[in-house]
């Protein structure tokens, strides 16, 4: 049995939602993983009568498609979609079936709009919690439109695969043969990058805004619910709905909620702001702030959205490492995720930047994967002391701390660090096969420059009620001052906000 009590009692209830019949045509081989996923198709099809299994050919064995009965929709699992890819399979079953994916009416008529053969291949490991946005984003492109395809692919089970094409981070996303794009994206996102998004024409007829909130974090859809609710007119421009949540992967510290995950927090802070009347402008960055009649704010696209009053909470995002050898090897050795990455340097030595509770979580959960971690600390450890204890009592992590790290070495992908002792000031060179950045954040307010004052650190400088120095200008969450940057205290802040840009309202 591939699938448990508990994975099958669920299973079962999602199946029974199924509308037609589905086909699942297996490409199997006699190894391991072969006859596991012949085992799990079998599972599938002994729990719906509307789940049929076929054997067939495809261009990877061991693999399996998932069709309409006649009707091959160009949807591949190159691997057993378990772990984190699981709800993909589902979503490929019940969607196959007739279910209508969840997506806009406009989103759909722009997939079917789409001219031409694409072919798409995305590398995902199953404990990658971004990878499945991916895998799901273009199944239903394959769906809708028949000249798309798309096969996701276990780096785990291809790994000379994913080693010839030098793959060091998921979802890396191949079309036609040639890499389209790596890390996490929405189907919009996609769209965009195919030249399918919107361009500043889209926004001119918009009329000014109470509240224009700039971000879409938790700082941003708190703030947009809070000001929706006072029944003023609300618009949220953001860059990626979600924010840097979406790159999260366990969150533990939640109140009320015990555990979740980036993704799926993001996913319902979005739904929770599109039960009121919020305009929500997605995939749009902002790039300058004037205070004119009104505040405007100028899009990338060009597009001046203006408001009477303007919240600002565009997040933060990693600190890069800033050193010689970061921008050549990214995604060639250098990597910004453990959970994701990690599977993809099983065997090898890698080594972790940072010594904060990032560093020594990512270090602690590479050790179970790679062979060795060398965790480097530019001072003295900062994790919480648990952490640390876990962290040293495994026998593959090496600690060294008061190192500054020079230079990250490689030829056409890493392998190497050089270091810096600063108690001894004696240089040191370690052999490597990948690095995982693990500093910190730094707030994205570069486009504030020159309008709103900003502290050395490059934060919004705000006060109790969340506002500026620009009256009418408001900041929440972790691209202000706040001490301490956490998912709950950013909603708060971003309530606070609301409230304050509500009050200056009535005021003026």
């Amino acid at each position: 049995m591939i699938l448990d009590g508990e994975i099958k009692t669920q299973l079962s209830q999602y199946l029974q939602l199924m509308e037609g019949e589905v086909h699942i045509k297996v490409s199997a081989g006699t190894d391991n993983v072969s006859r596991d996923m012949t085992a799990l198709a079998d599972e599938l099809a002994a729990m719906s009568s509307n789940i049929k299994v076929e054997q067939t050919t495809l261009e990877r064995t061991p693999s399996f498609s998932v069709n309409r009965p006649g009707e091959d929709t160009g949807i591949t699992f190159a691997g057993i979609p378990l772990g984190h890819e699981f709800t993909s399979l589902v979503l490929a079953l019940l969607q196959v079936s007739g279910r209508a994916p969840k997506a806009d009416q406009k989103v759909i008529d722009q997939i079917k709009a789409i001219k031409g053969d694409y072919h798409f291949e995305t590398y995902a490991s199953l404990s990658c919690h971004n990878c499945p946005d991916v895998v799901q984003a273009l199944n239903v492109m394959s769906l809708l439109n028949p000249g798309i395809t798309h096969t996701m692919i276990d780096g785990a089970v291809y790994r000379e695969e994913v080693e010839a094409k030098d793959i060091m981070a998921v979802p890396t996303v191949h079309l036609n043969g040639e890499f389209f794009n790596s890390g996490r994206m929405s189907l919009e996102e996609i769209l965009v990058k195919l030249g399918s998004g919107p361009d500043a024409s889209e926004f001119a007829d918009k009329e000014p805004y109470d509240v224009l909130i700039v971000g879409g974090g938790p700082a941003g859809a708190s703030a947009a619910i809070y000001s929706a609710r006072k029944g003023i007119r609300t618009g949220i421009v953001a860059d990626r709905f979600g924010g840097q949540v979406l790159d999260t992967v366990g969150i533990e510290n939640l109140i009320t909620v015990n555990y979740t995950e980036g993704p799926k927090l993001a996913a319902t802070l979005e739904e929770h702001v599109k039960q009121y009347n919020v305009d929500i402008m997605n995939l749009q960055r902002a790039k300058g702030l004037e205070k004119k009649e009104f505040i405007e704010i100028e899009l990338e696209n060009g597009a001046v959205l203006k408001s009477k009053t303007v919240i600002l909470s565009t997040g933060a995002r990693w600190r890069n490492a800033d050193v010689p050898g970061e921008t050549e090897y990214r995604n060639k050795g250098i990597a910004y995720c453990a959970h994701c990455d990690g599977p993809l340097f099983a065997g090898k030595h890698v080594a972790v930047i940072g010594g904060g509770n990032s560093g020594v979580e990512a270090a602690i959960d590479l050790a179970g994967i790679v062979k060795h971690v060398t965790l480097l600390a530019r001072s003295e450890l900062k994790a919480d002391p648990v952490l640390q204890d876990r962290m040293r009592s495994l026998p593959n992590v090496t600690v060294i701390e008061q190192a500054q790290i020079k230079e990250i070495t490689g030829t056409d992908k890493v392998n190497g660090i050089t270091y810096i002792d600063r108690v001894t000031s004696e240089e040191q060179h370690i052999e490597l096969q990948g690095v995982f950045v693990q500093i910190g954040t730094v707030p994205n307010t570069e486009w504030l420059r020159g309008s709103v004052e900003l502290n050395r650190s490059g934060e919004v400088i705000v006060d109790k009620a969340g506002s500026t120095n620009i009256p009418g200008v408001f900041a929440a969450g972790d691209c202000t001052d706040s001490k301490f940057k956490q998912i709950i205290i950013s909603m708060g802040s971003g309530a606070t906000a609301a409230l304050g840009a509500f009050e200056y309202l009535i005021r003026n």
